[in-house]
């Protein structure tokens, strides 16, 4: 078995890693590059190999870092199945189609505004491509073992992070490899935990917090005086969040400080009908998350769903203290993007950030006390306070990390992904002195014959 890293490699983005064994190939994760530009550029290069001789794709999760390149890669000629779980088949069929729409309206808000150096700018991939991209989905049951082709078999395991994510074994005739995908917390607000991992003889494993744990802090409480003290300004709060799994806690979190009175009474406005429809998957899916079929219920009671444009752009000329949940989590795009332009520059208001934000995104720009940021190439003021509210990531932190990776028996060789490369190496490090197993933090296009 041969394996290729063409993605997740100093950086959280991008996630590809292609096994290659006896005449046949396999993507593990075929997600898009974000923030950087010189990362960005690599979603145009394409794989190294031919799309069409790829023959299958297997998703870990439906995130866009793990599942945005697949209309792309179909563009570039594969035409294979694309395997994950029913979850994550569900999600990407919102995610994908508005990956595409979302790129269209960059392209042609660029072409109208005069601000790309290409004429004219172009997406990446299309609404349209990424609907026919789905046609090519098969779901795969959990715990049970799938072999498609001679000398391979994997089976997948509940991961926690989001609804259908999912750990991978892969086994074939002497030898197997363990892929974590992106694992959940044990402590986390609405997923289950992640299950134990399956022995193996390679392990590749994520690091997006392999160099810090998450502080043992009230959530509730710091989120009740974010909202409390804007509201006591008159402001605005403005959420960039992902819409599957963010949003929801989120949500579910508003809805708890509600309840019990902690904040203001004031218009809370999901601007993102796909994160509407996400929460109706987490009714479908009661076994993956801890929160009843009541409790997903009220995750939108008392909530504004804004669907329409014109709906949006009424939000940027609020005069009353309100909330604003609207994506991208990193602010590197999406309807978010009009709502800092409108309310960055005010100082009443409060912009926050609930999760990690990644090099060379607006959200780390932001984080690291940016006084103006660059939105539809122009560059706006940024007076509003900034906060983050770091407790609510959904991947395991370094000491999760290190536990679920001990649960093995030493495997050969450790390859430690999907993290900058401060925290990748952190956990490259703590595994060798833990562990005293072996340990890799590959470069990009690094490849191995396992």
């Amino acid at each position: 078995m041969r394996i290729e890293f063409l993605g997740a490699t100093d950086t959280v983005t991008g996630s590809k890693y292609l096994l290659e064994h006896e005449g046949r190939r396999l993507l593990v994760d075929c997600g898009l590059f974000q923030g950087l530009k010189q990362l960005r550029l690599r979603n145009w290069e394409g794989p190294p190999i031919h799309a069409d001789r790829i023959d299958a794709v297997l998703l870990t999760h439906a995130h866009i870092d793990h599942s945005g390149f697949v209309p792309r890669l179909m563009k570039l000629g594969f035409q294979g199945p694309v395997y994950c779980t029913q979850a994550t088949r569900e999600l990407c069929e919102l995610l994908l189609p508005d990956s595409g729409r979302i790129q269209e309206e960059e392209a042609e808000f660029a072409n109208r505004h005069g601000h790309s150096k290409h004429k004219p700018a172009l997406p990446l991939y299309t609404e349209e491509d990424a609907r026919r991209a789905l046609k090519h989905f098969e779901t795969l049951a959990f715990d049970q073992e799938h072999a498609p082709w001679p000398g391979w078999s994997w089976r997948l395991r509940r991961a926690g992070h989001i609804l259908g994510a999912a750990s991978v074994r892969i086994g074939w005739d002497g030898g197997s490899i363990l892929f974590s995908g992106d694992l959940g917390r044990s402590d986390d607000l609405l997923m289950r935990p992640p299950e134990a991992p399956e022995q193996a003889d390679y392990v590749v494993i994520e690091s997006t917090y392999g160099d810090r744990r998450h502080r043992d802090a009230d959530t509730l409480g710091a989120l009740a005086d974010i909202i409390s003290r804007t509201a006591a300004r008159g402001g605005i709060v403005v959420i960039p969040s992902f819409a599957v799994g963010r949003a929801q806690t989120l949500l579910h979190c508003i809805q708890l400080l509600r309840g019990a009175h902690r904040i203001p009474q004031m218009p809370v406005y999901l601007n993102s009908p796909m994160a509407a429809d996400v929460t109706r998957i987490y009714r479908r899916h009661l076994d993956e998350h801890r929160l009843s079929a009541e409790q997903c219920a009220a995750i939108g009671r008392e909530v504004t769903i804004v669907n329409t444009v014109e709906e949006s752009k009424r939000l940027n000329s609020l005069g009353f203290p309100s909330i604003i949940v609207s994506a991208s989590g990193m602010a590197t795009g999406g309807r978010v993007l009009h709502h800092l332009k409108a309310y960055a520059p005010d100082a009443k208001n409060t912009i926050l950030f609930a999760g990690f934000q990644a090099a060379a995104t607006r959200g780390a720009a932001l984080l690291a006390g940016a006084e103006a940021v660059k939105i539809h190439g122009a560059y706006v003021p940024v007076r509003a306070e900034v906060a983050h509210l770091d407790t609510l990531s959904a991947h395991a932190d370094r000491e999760q990390l290190l536990t679920w990776i001990g649960a093995l028996r030493a495997p050969r060789r450790v390859f430690v992904t999907h993290g900058e490369p401060v925290a990748a190496d952190a956990l490259r490090l703590a595994i060798e002195e833990r562990h005293g197993w072996p340990a890799t933090v590959p470069a990009y296009r690094e490849a191995h014959r396992l």
